[in-house]
């Protein structure tokens, strides 16, 4: 069963380390810092991600479920993706549930620190991910046109 998703005390602080690691253009290979607009409040909020690359496709997972970011970009239908000096605007494309098994199954793989979040194990058959597409949106990133 997958464990549910608290923005514990612990993940404030590894959270604010890699915000402060992403603005200096450190940390981890395919972390970004995502801004989004917020819907409500109209702010701008910033959180960090993990991309998975194939080629020169893009794709944004949300492994925690609908937290406030996914909800957010929902809306803005834009968000940016920044690591020190690159920053870069892009649409999004939520991908239908069938669509995304493949890439949740390559994100749990590339990312195995999200494993109790996830029903499913890395070697799962990507069939087997549909119970985690249900609440894990997937999001195909389209980069805006300076």
């Amino acid at each position: 069963m997958a464990r549910e998703f608290r923005y514990s005390f612990d993940r404030r602080i590894v959270n604010r380390v890699l915000v402060w690691m992403l603005k200096a253009g450190m940390g981890p290979r395919n972390y970004y810092l995502l801004t989004v607009k917020g819907r409500i409040s109209g702010n701008s909020h910033s959180v960090p991600v993990a991309l998975v690359e194939v080629g020169t496709t893009r794709w944004l997972v949300a492994p925690y479920g609908e937290v406030d970011w996914v909800k957010n970009a929902r809306v803005a239908n834009r968000i940016r993706l920044s690591r020190g000096k690159y920053s870069q605007d892009f649409t999004i494309r939520e991908l239908p549930r069938e669509r995304s098994l493949a890439i949740l199954k390559q994100y749990l793989k590339s990312y195995p620190i999200t494993r109790p979040y996830f029903t499913a194990r890395a070697d799962s058959e990507s069939e087997e991910f549909a119970v985690d597409a249900e609440g894990k949106p997937v999001f195909e990133l389209h980069p805006v046109d300076s």
